[in-house]
């Protein structure tokens, strides 16, 4: 079991009156992962307590090696996080803000800063809207500068929650493609899209706030997809 991979053991999570995720037992050391399930089955809850969004209520939990709940600011530097939604993460009034907002805790040099946000911009190919309004971008460009924005911190883990769910073809396969790019990164995928769950190298199955499969990605959606014949 390597330290640098996502490690649960007897997880549970209690919202409320209500147990969202229980009795997760599960170790992910593959790059590239997929969670999958129908709506309500837990996937973005898993999501969002490995992202060390939400508290777990009891079991044990290691992502990268740290126990968010000891370690959460550190484990905020190491990991980045991308919603479905990009108007949930594009906080700054231009495009090149924005990016650069991202790096604020890395304290960075102003021609360092400019270094780094301008080579960000390029890759994910937004140069030429540095100086627009964030928030008066298509949706495919600002699922681009939110991805641009968690790029930016070179981060460990990237947690990615429906990504493409929003975006048409052209812009999700854009998408998806800087997400499986093999940056030195691991990346946790929730998706509906099972086509992008099949390029992952490992699948999680979710069902009723439970963990009911894992595996190879094309065993785990043959499951599910019996399923949902049913």
């Amino acid at each position: 079991m390597s330290s640098n991979g996502i490690h649960l053991n007897n997880v549970g999570v209690r919202l409320g009156d209500t147990d969202v995720l229980q009795d997760l037992s599960l170790d992910l050391d593959a790059r590239t992962v997929a969670v999958i399930g129908e709506n309500g089955s837990g996937k973005s809850t898993f999501a969002r307590l490995i992202g060390g969004l939400i508290a777990r209520t009891s079991g044990e939990l290691s992502i990268l090696g740290i126990d968010p709940a000891s370690r959460a600011a550190e484990l905020r530097r190491r990991i980045a996080i991308v919603f479905s939604n990009p108007d949930a993460q594009i906080i700054m009034p231009t495009v090149a803000e924005d990016v650069a907002f991202s790096l604020r805790a890395d304290r960075l040099r102003p021609a360092e800063l400019e270094e780094r946000v301008a080579a960000a911009m390029e890759r994910f190919g937004i140069t030429e809207l540095a100086e627009r309004p964030s928030h008066d971008l298509s949706g495919g460009q600002k699922q681009m500068l939110a991805l641009c924005g968690a790029f930016v911190r070179s981060p460990e883990l990237v947690i990615a929650d429906e990504p493409t769910a929003y975006l048409d073809a052209r812009n999700a396969r854009r998408v998806a493609d800087h997400l499986f790019e093999d940056n030195g990164h691991r990346l946790v995928l929730v998706t509906h899209d099972l086509g992008l769950a099949a390029r992952c190298e490992q699948a999680v199955l979710f069902a009723g706030g439970r963990m009911v499969a894992v595996g190879e990605p094309d065993a785990i959606i043959a499951r599910y997809e019996a399923v949902l014949r049913c």
